[in-house]
Order: C-alpha cells, then structure tokens, then sequence
C-alpha cells in the first residue's frame, strides 16, 4: 500500500460535487493527544487539507489554579473539545485527525474521542515530559496503536531519540522520533510512520 501523500489536496469542491476519485477505499481514524501546549493543535492544521476544525477557547483567570501552565506560561487559548483534520494519501487511504485536549479536567472526553481510532500520535515536549505519561498510559492500556513524537520548540535542549525513549520508558517496538510540528512534510512522516506501525500491531500474533 502506498502511503505517500497526494501533491493535490483534495478540494472542498470535489467534496460537495461527491467526485468518484474524492471518495477514500480506505478511512483510518488517527488520534493527536498528549499535554496541554505540546503543539496538538498547531500539528493538525499543519497536515490538514481542509481547513481544520478547532474548539479553542482564550484561557481567562477562571482556569487559574485548576490548569498546569508550567512551562507554557505565554499560552492564551485552548483546546476544550478536540480538533479535527483530513488528510488523503494517494492509493485511496484518507486519514480523520482528531486532536484531543491536552488539560486533566477535559480526561474524561478522551474514550469517546478514542473510539474506533487505529493509533494515535503522542505529541511531547522535552521539557515537560511528566505531562506525556497519562496519553501513554491512556494508550498502552487500551492497547492502541502509538508513537512518540517530541515537538522541538525553539530554544528547548535537545535530547536524543534514545534519551527520549528511556526517559519515557516505552516498548522497544513504539517507534520515537524529533519534530517540528508546524512542517507539514515532518507531519506527513509521523503519520505515515503511525500508520505502518498499526498495521504492524494488527498482524502480531496472539501475546507476541
């Protein structure tokens, strides 16, 4: 299968028109989770060939003692839904974003916004990466699908990919790469990356 994404996104109005080469042979729900202010949001609307669905809302003092803002103190919105985007990849395989609030008092969202995902991007940022372990746990224990993708905010230290991993403490198999959410071809690599791993979870067998 080839996964390489279409140089020509998809138009709104080959959309609406219900264009035969418009309609995917295969639809694969993604999931975009991980802290709050890790770039879950700035990576769907990078991707996305339609103009991303947002639920943000300017954070006000009410949030003030009941939202971790350590770290991204600069940060003025938020998720409070999800977000959404589409991406089709030539061959027929169309990705459905969905973004998921980053905040602990919007947990309680995240089975229904999971449902009948195939895997999920966890997003991390360096310098807060006690915020990544509820998406990881979230994940491992429900057995979806995920990889690691570090968000390299400018002026953050780096860190290697094994560093990352170790830090983390994922499985050997979960790949874990660095990247720069804002860049659309870096997005595209992660998804594809995601993609091929859910394949490979879904043909291991039985307590492999």
């Amino acid at each position: 299968m080839n996964f390489a994404a279409s140089d020509t996104p998809a138009s709104a109005d080959s959309a609406d028109l219900g264009a035969a080469d418009d309609i995917p042979r295969h639809t694969l729900k993604i999931l975009v989770a991980g802290g709050f202010g890790v770039g879950k949001t700035t990576l769907v609307g990078a991707v996305s060939e339609v103009h991303p669905l947002r639920t943000e809302e300017t954070l006000t003092d009410v949030s003030a003692g009941v939202d971790d803002l350590s770290g991204v103190e600069t940060k003025t919105t938020t998720t409070v839904a999800m977000d959404f985007g589409r991406l089709t990849f030539s061959g027929g395989v169309r990705l459905y974003l969905f973004g998921t609030p980053g905040q602990e008092r919007f947990w309680f969202m995240w089975d229904q916004i999971a449902y009948g995902a195939v895997g999920a991007i966890v997003l991390v940022d360096t310098r807060r990466l006690s915020a990544s372990f509820a998406s990881i746990d979230f994940f491992e224990h429900r057995e979806i699908p995920f990889v690691i993708a570090a968000n390299c905010f400018d002026g953050a230290r780096r860190h290697s990919v094994d560093q990352i991993r170790t830090a983390l403490d994922v499985d050997p198999d979960v790949p874990v790469m660095l990247c720069d959410a804002r860049r659309p071809d870096v997005a595209r690599s992660i998804l594809v990356t995601l993609v091929e791993h859910a394949l490979r979870s879904s043909e291991a067998p039985l307590g492999a």
